[in-house]
């Protein structure tokens, strides 16, 4: 009699157990839920927040200028508008075609170069043995620290006084150095074991070629990075192309010139926003291509920079 209140106890003992671990899972399960719904919503929020600037760009773009003047905006036009694009591509006599291929030139040009100088650098300074070499990339990182405004003075003071002016030179030449780019490059560098470099100076192989045959494959990642980072500097470029190239025909503006001079009425100072928005639409475009379809070489080249040395 006695066992069978034990055992009794011993069931009743391990189905309240078994209660308590069901209780646990399905409590548990519910706490998953509940975390993945708060997660997902705030990521639809932050999403939701992100997006429309772009959607008020496109939906601007497509109105009339009277709907854009409205008190109370519409989010929706009233009059959609797609031949805006098509006048936006000539308001006021701008030559957009022009603007465009400035800024292909300076862009692709100034990237050319800034990557022969950024990778040279880099090798430099992660790879060679000379004096001094710590202490020069120490400065170099120093001046990371000093206001872009001061440069931009003193470099158009500078191409001022040598008559640059109003040519590609001015526009390409001042920025080819970027000391972030070389430490990013350089971090990537330094990654890569020194035995590979010993071994390749005992088969007798050049500086230039393991350079070329080892550690530039071997970063390309980051290589491919800097390139799309310093592509879009050149497109968004606007400060300096203003300063630099101050003709009144446009023949050495950039794109970001052309958005902010084309749409101005020159009689009222009025902006015909709904065009500019078009032209901004237009603009866009490429850079969310380049954000689309390299965006995998950007994380990837940010995340292998890492922090040895």
């Amino acid at each position: 009699m006695q066992k069978t209140v034990e055992n009794e106890q011993l069931l009743s003992s391990y189905i309240k157990s078994a209660d308590q671990l069901k209780r646990a899972e399905r409590n548990q399960k519910i706490f998953k839920v509940v975390r993945l719904v708060i997660i997902y919503a705030l990521l639809i929020l932050v999403a939701l927040i992100m997006i429309f600037p772009f959607y008020w760009m496109i939906n601007s773009s497509l109105k009339t200028l009277e709907e854009y003047n409205k008190a109370v905006p519409t989010f929706v036009p009233l009059d959609v508008r797609w031949d805006n694009y098509a006048r936006a591509w000539t308001a006021n006599g701008a030559d957009f075609g022009r603007y465009m291929l400035n800024t292909v030139i300076v862009g692709v040009v100034s990237t050319f170069l800034s990557l022969i100088i950024t990778i040279l650098s880099a090798f430099a300074f992660s790879r060679l043995k000379f004096k001094g070499r710590d202490l020069l990339f120490s400065l170099l990182l120093a001046t990371m620290m000093i206001p872009g405004e001061m440069f931009t003075l003193t470099n158009f003071n500078t191409v001022t006084l040598w008559g640059w002016k109003n040519s590609y030179v001015v526009l390409i030449v001042p920025f080819l150095v970027s000391v972030f780019y070389i430490y990013l490059l350089r971090q990537n560098f330094k990654q890569i074991p020194d035995s590979l470099y010993y071994a390749a100076k005992v088969d007798g192989t050049s500086d230039f070629k393991y350079l070329t045959k080892v550690m530039i494959p071997l970063a390309m990642p980051t290589i491919i990075t800097i390139t799309i980072m310093k592509m879009m500097g050149a497109w968004n470029s606007y400060i300096w192309p203003r300063l630099v190239s101050s003709g009144t025909d446009g023949s050495y503006w950039l794109i970001t010139n052309g958005l902010r001079s084309a749409f101005t009425d020159t009689a009222t100072g009025m902006i015909d926003y709904p065009l500019n928005m078009a032209a901004v639409t237009i603009v866009s475009i490429p850079l969310f291509l380049i954000f689309v379809f390299f965006r995998k070489y950007i994380m990837r080249g940010v995340a292998r920079s890492g922090t040895k040395g």
